[in-house]
């Protein structure tokens, strides 16, 4: 068997043919009739790849096309702001998603430079514009609103595009909306694009009017993070882009804070040649993987930090040199310690944790041990959203590396995943504590215990992925797990009452939930003992035969 090259650096056979691509997108056109080529919003977004048509001009024309008929049903008149990562079907669908725009009279905000956008600098740039306005849903009092789109399929390999819509709350699109305009896209695609409004580029372009995504983004990050006490303890930052959105950004957080802070890797270029490989011998810029950061944790003596983001910089990766690349749920439960611990007296004493429901356990104990409450939601950050906009979350995360939390005077920040805030706090912890976020999860683990985590994926067809979506609690018919009595079995999140769109049973110290990928034909078993490795192990046979046991 040959060696694994996951986490050495990309070779030639590995790149994607970027002319290719672009080529494809414009020229393949989608089968209205095969799902695997219709449009289909997940957790952030439509994705694809114009190799498979998947992703073609088709998609974006005509879901640009149903977000301008969607925000002119709900009565949003405002601007709408735009942003795009560094992926190479990008700036296609960023140009293409322009000339719709444009055709139907929305009022267009860019890049002040035609640079990258992060997701977060798009969050924050509408919520800004509607700071003061009601964010009603439609009809009254929504006129005004603006909104956005960002052009990003996150961490995905080069291949791939993608397009997510923000509605005027900042975050991402919950299913009322998504559903709405995933079918009115796909009956524009069967319909021949008949419908599509469109004109050509250098109208639209011209159209479109300039806002300063960076500056106002940057200048404003004194509010959510004490940057001030990691300049003053000379924290030594060392941030990698990973070829994404953030490069500029963190540029110039270091020369408008005066932070000791250096780009480790400055570099764009959309086959990502200089990524190391992911564990499936992928290029994938993933900062919470171990393969796709080694090269950052090849460095990690030479800063006191070093952080990651993923190509919309929604994700972050935490390195440090005493534990080097965090586990994204360790530096979750490490930042909800830390900032409800004291960190942040602005808040209100009622604002609440949010966590979805296959985060660490972890993050259950912490809260319980500050006294904080604690709401468990479905995956999708999308969850989070009413409870950053009106205060009553402080923070949201998810185990993948995405969250977002409250300015330091408990007004919101973003209502997106923001990679930048993360990555920076994890500085602002060591500045004020003078300890690393590796350092204080040992003492988390000292106090509650070591938990064992892990995702692994088994097979599973449309059928079963869709049955899997759908089952309730009385279709598991075990009661023990891995020797421990099941203590509940769960198909709707505990915090909000929601579908998790799959199944969730615990033991009293361990858990296990399935979820069907809406991308592969699999579902995804993430799982976790505070017993061990060795019993996580059993956790996750036994769970296979929970879930096919269900699954008839």
């Amino acid at each position: 068997m040959a060696e694994s090259r996951a986490g050495t650096v990309a070779q030639p056979q590995d790149l994607v043919d970027v002319a290719h691509l672009v080529t494809a997108y414009y020229t393949q056109t989608p089968d209205p009739e095969d799902v695997d080529q219709q449009v289909a919003f997940g957790t952030s977004g439509h994705r694809g790849t114009s190799l498979r048509t998947s992703f073609n001009e088709h998609h974006i024309l005509a879901t640009t096309q149903a977000i301008c008929d969607y925000r002119k049903e709900q009565g949003y008149d405002g601007p709408l702001f735009i942003g795009r990562d560094t992926h190479g079907l990008s700036e296609p669908a960023w140009a293409t998603a322009l000339e719709v725009l444009a055709a139907n009279d929305v009022t267009v905000l860019v890049d002040a430079d035609d640079r990258f956008t992060p997701t977060p600098a798009v969050s924050h740039a509408i919520l800004r514009a509607n700071l003061g306005k009601s964010l009603s849903r439609s009809g009254a009092g929504s006129a005004g609103l603006a909104d956005g789109i960002v052009v990003t399929p996150s961490h995905n390999p080069p291949s791939d595009g993608g397009f997510k819509y923000n509605p005027p709350h900042g975050g991402p699109a919950d299913s009322d909306a998504t559903s709405v305009i995933a079918a009115r896209a796909n009956a524009l695609i069967a319909a021949g694009l008949d419908g599509v409004r469109r004109v050509p580029f250098a109208r639209a372009r011209a159209a479109a009017s300039s806002y300063d995504f960076l500056g106002t983004y940057v200048d404003d990050l004194p509010h959510v993070v004490d940057l001030d006490a990691i300049r003053e303890a000379g924290v030594r930052i060392g941030a990698d882009p990973l070829g994404g959105a953030s490069v500029d950004y963190w540029a110039a957080v270091a020369e408008r804070h005066r932070l000791d802070h250096t780009v480790v890797n400055p570099l764009v270029d959309p086959t990502w040649r200089f990524m190391t490989l992911d564990w499936d011998e992928k290029i994938r810029m993933d900062c919470s993987s171990p393969n796709a950061m080694a090269s950052l944790i090849a460095r990690k003596d030479a800063f006191d930090i070093a952080t990651g983001n993923d190509a919309d910089s929604d994700r972050h990766g935490i390195v440090t040199p005493d534990g080097g690349l965090m586990n994204p749920n360790h530096f979750l439960a490490v930042a909800i310690g830390y900032l409800f611990g004291g960190a942040r007296p602005g808040w209100p004493d009622s604002a609440r944790i949010g966590k979805t429901l296959v985060s660490s356990s972890m993050i259950d104990r912490v809260a319980a041990s500050l006294g904080k409450p604690m709401v468990e939601v479905p995956v999708g950050f999308k969850w989070f959203v009413p409870g950053l906009i009106d205060g009553s979350f402080g923070f949201g995360g998810e185990e993948s590396a995405g969250a977002s939390f409250l300015r330091t005077d408990g007004t919101t920040w973003t209502t997106d995943k923001d990679g930048i805030i993360l990555a920076l706090l994890a500085s602002e912890i060591l500045a004020r504590t003078g300890r690393t976020p590796s350092q204080h999860y040992t003492d988390l683990v000292a106090e509650h215990g070591d938990p064992a985590y892990a995702r692994i994926d088994a097979p599973a067809d449309r059928a079963q992925k869709a049955k899997l979506a759908a089952l309730s609690p009385d279709d598991v018919s075990a009661t023990t797990l891995a020797g421990e009595e099941i203590t509940a079995k769960l198909t709707e999140a505990p915090g909000n009452g929601a579908t998790i769109g799959g199944l969730k049973v615990t033991t009293a110290s361990a858990w296990f939930a399935a979820r069907p990928s809406g991308t592969e034909d699999v579902y995804k078993i993430y799982a976790e003992s505070f017993q061990g490795p060795e019993h996580l192990a059993r956790v996750q046979d036994e769970a296979r035969v929970v879930v096919s046991a269900a699954l008839g």
